[in-house]
């Protein structure tokens, strides 16, 4: 005999199909890991370039599908310009450098067969042989490592066209994206979600534009720096230390290793001038451009920004490291707007140098009553 089912049944069978609908959105997740951290990417750079199609909108009359194609545009025909007087001049300065290492080499190991202990001297000259190995002539490629190489390169240029397909479709159906998900959510709560949306867009562009200001202000002030010095390749060392400013952490010190060495080539004295004015340049940077340039564009606090870095690196490498930041400042949106916010919490006395009354008798107010088991803030 059929039985009706209890309510326990079907509360059961719901929370079954909940769990087993859970794990499979997260088993798409992982399996789809590098779609999502595409598309988040794409997402970034069109935050970033979304006030540009507003204000080219605001002078010319141009739809926003027009609008967009002529930013694309301007985009590529700068990076094009600049790689074409940019690239070669970098790579004829590292095939000068290349080309007198040999020379350089030689004379370090002849000065450390002079060196006192003797150990010090045969450790030099493994470093240098080693060094010397690296930069040797090589051999005929290997017909597979073409085929990988060639893999990979095909690979990138479909990684970086679907970037920008992604990037140009996010920008043109940005408002439509944003009804359709709201219109899942309950009529009172569309606004304060739209409103968390348009934030979180907002600040993942001002960070995007902060970080290009930051590499570039870097790579302008490096490679000035490197050429009145006489360093050789200049241009190739600022542009390195450009990109390894967007290294989160360890991006300065990788990007005054490469300096430092080509230095110490000319002389030890001028490898020291460098290590030096690479310091300046990074306090500078640090104390001056990044509050000015970083003052309004995550809005978390230090200590969140370290840790989310140290989490996104364990995680997943370097782009985790990269993309942790931007992440954090998005979920604490979102968190922000979770709290109750009309009933503050009131801060401790304790926790401020100088307590007055008016601050204590507010810590005091916003404590449960004491039939509720606390006490009074002890005298």
């Amino acid at each position: 005999m059929r039985q009706d089912l209890t309510p326990w049944t079907i509360r059961g069978m719901g929370l079954a199909v909940g769990v087993a609908i859970v794990v499979a959105l997260g088993w798409l997740a992982v399996a789809a890991g590098g779609v999502l951290v595409l598309l988040f990417v794409a997402v970034l750079l069109a935050s970033a370039l979304e006030p540009i199609v507003g204000l080219i909108r605001s002078r010319l009359p141009l739809g926003r599908g027009a609008t967009i194609l002529v930013v694309y545009a301007t985009f590529f025909v700068t990076v094009i310009g600049l790689a074409f007087i940019v690239v070669p001049a970098a790579i004829a300065q590292g095939q000068e450098i290349v080309t007198g290492l040999p020379a350089v080499l030689d004379s370090i190991r002849s000065w450390a067969a002079t060196l006192e202990p003797a150990i010090l001297g045969e450790s030099i000259t493994r470093l240098v042989d080693s060094a010397q190995r690296v930069f040797a002539t090589p051999a005929a490629p290997d017909p597979d490592q073409v085929v990988e190489v060639g893999s990979a390169a095909a690979e990138a240029a479909i990684g970086l066209a679907t970037l920008l397909t992604l990037v140009f479709f996010w920008l043109l159906e940005h408002a439509r994206l944003q009804r359709y998900l709201l219109a899942y959510l309950p009529a009172e709560r569309r606004a304060g979600a739209r409103d968390a949306w348009n934030e979180i867009e907002t600040r993942l562009g001002l960070w995007v534009r902060g970080q290009l200001t930051l590499m570039a202000a870097m790579g302008v002030a490096t490679g000035t720096a490197y050429a009145l010095l006489g360093v050789p390749g200049a241009l190739l060392l600022g542009l390195i230390a450009a990109i390894t400013e967007a290294i989160p952490i360890v991006g300065p010190l990788l990007g005054a290793i490469p300096a430092i060495l080509v230095a110490a080539t000319v002389s030890p004295q001028l490898a020291l001038i460098v290590a030096g004015v690479y310091v300046v340049i990074q306090l500078v940077e640090g104390s001056v451009l990044v509050p000015l340039v970083m003052r309004n564009t995550i809005g978390i606090s230090p200590l969140l920004v370290l840790l989310s870095l140290l989490v996104g690196a364990a995680a997943g490498g370097f782009l985790g490291a990269l993309l942790a930041v931007p992440i954090v400042a998005s979920a604490e949106i979102v968190l922000a707007r979770l709290q109750a916010r009309e009933s503050p919490v009131a801060q401790d006395p304790a926790a401020i140098e100088t307590p007055d009354e008016d601050v204590r008798d507010e810590y005091e107010r916003s404590l449960p009553d004491a039939g509720d088991g606390m006490t009074a803030l002890p005298g």
